[in-house]
């Protein structure tokens, strides 16, 4: 069996350090048995940088000049960023089969044609850019003004979602009709995202824990926030389910992933038994939490 071997171990006291500040900046969280995780992701910034020690790497995230550009590094290290488009059918399904055409209706008898989601830890852009391939697919929506915004921590991906240029692994589950209809060629195996699914989204950098801005975001009609509530600790889901809450119009949809659920974090939201399957509603009024503007 082969053991990863520090160039420069990691104490326990570093370990507590920078665990503690990486919680504080973004909610990821790292309990004592995933030391080496920050040992072997963190290692490489101390020989970036030329240092002798965690502490000293530490300081550096604490007080440097670029500490913003540097912690944007370690979340970039920190974080995993596998998606692809079409993720999960079954909650999509209920997505364009069921939430939709709800929203479409109650949206209609007030005579409101806009529709705003929320695409929360977006990656490298596959969901967004999904949720407008499937409204474009929806005629009803076709006089609609539609907006998707799509934020992420980090940096690296939003750089990859803005191209909006994918190789082969992004459409493992993409119907060929659908990857024929809005995706060009651009170079050998990549294939780029249509400019018409392309301009519904927008994609912009957001850490979730950062409530001014994401109070900035203005109210949304659905909210897709998948795969991303399970590194974080109760508190801290807890606080972003809290946001989304807070983000969502009367009414308005929260969908998470497969494996999560708001079990033990919150009781403000309603579960609806859909066909395909079952999604979180914010009540049409609120109770468990006051709204704010």
């Amino acid at each position: 069996m082969l053991l990863f071997a520090p160039d420069i171990p990691m104490s326990a006291d570093e370990f507590r350090l920078l665990r503690d500040f990486v919680y504080q900046h973004c909610g990821l969280n790292f309990t004592e048995d995933s030391k080496y995780l920050l040992e072997k992701r963190l290692g490489k910034r101390l020989q970036h940088h030329h240092l002798k020690s965690f502490k000293d790497y530490y300081y550096l995230l604490r007080y440097n000049q670029n500490k913003d550009q540097e912690l944007s590094e370690v979340v970039d290290l920190l974080t995993t960023n596998e998606t692809y488009f079409f993720r999960e059918d079954f909650q999509l399904r209920s997505f364009t089969e069921e939430i939709l055409p709800e929203i479409r209706q109650r949206k209609e008898q007030i005579g409101d044609r806009r529709l705003r989601i929320w695409s929360a830890g977006c990656s490298t852009g596959e969901e967004p850019y999904t949720i407008a391939m499937l409204l474009l697919e929806q005629p009803a929506f076709a006089d609609w003004q539609i907006e998707i915004v799509g934020t992420d921590i980090s940096q690296r991906v939003l750089q990859i979602a803005r191209k909006g240029v994918y190789g082969s692994a992004s459409f493992r589950t993409t119907p060929p009709s659908l990857q024929q209809r809005y995706f060009t060629e651009v170079e050998e195996g990549k294939l780029r995202i249509a400019d018409r699914a392309k301009n519904l989204v927008t994609i912009s950098h957001l850490n979730l824990f950062d409530a001014p801005r994401v109070g900035l975001l203005g109210r949304m009609d659905v909210v897709f926030c998948r795969n991303v509530i399970i590194y974080f600790d109760l508190a801290a889901k807890k606080r972003v389910i809290d946001s989304f809450f807070q983000r969502l119009r009367p009414e308005g949809f929260l969908l998470l992933g497969h494996s999560e659920s708001l079990m033990n974090v919150t009781n403000a939201f309603v579960l609806r038994h859909f066909v395909h399957d079952m999604v979180y509603q914010r009540p049409a009024l609120a109770s468990a939490f006051e709204a704010k503007p």
